[in-house]
């Protein structure tokens, strides 16, 4: 596995939470380790994601979704990876058989582009890292 981890939207929500539970002891371990020599990356599409799901009422938290947002970059050790022209192009002509959810592309692109594991509970993107299209880590792993 690569040192370098880039947190799936959920699972960064779940970290900011402390909802640590749903992480395995190795997990948190490689977390950890990662965090520690700042290769702990989140993708700004996940930002996105977060503000639709906010928007939409699927997501709430004791503050508004910017003072959420504001906090969670200022953690040390997390790397605000943007999108990038090559990762958007790359997220168009993903290999095998990846579905049309436009954020899951950005972020399973940038995953490869930034040659990180992908950190997931996302069962789709668990399939398609098992096909060998990507490093990814499951929660439970």
């Amino acid at each position: 596995m690569s040192k370098t981890i880039l947190l799936d939207t959920h699972t960064w929500i779940w970290l900011n939470e402390g909802v640590v539970d749903k992480f395995s002891e190795s997990v948190i371990e490689c977390i950890e380790k990662s965090f520690l020599e700042r290769q702990l990356l989140v993708s700004s599409i996940s930002i996105w994601e977060i503000g639709m799901l906010t928007s939409k009422g699927r997501l709430s938290f004791r503050d508004s979704c910017q003072e959420w947002i504001n906090r969670a970059l200022k953690v040390p050790g997390i790397t605000l990876i943007q999108l990038e022209p090559s990762i958007a192009i790359h997220s168009s002509y993903l290999a095998g058989d990846f579905y049309a959810d436009p954020a899951d592309r950005i972020i399973v692109a940038t995953a490869q582009k930034k040659n990180a594991t992908l950190l997931t509970a996302d069962k789709k993107i668990l399939e398609y890292g098992s096909k060998g299209y990507l490093k990814v880590l499951s929660l439970n792993s």
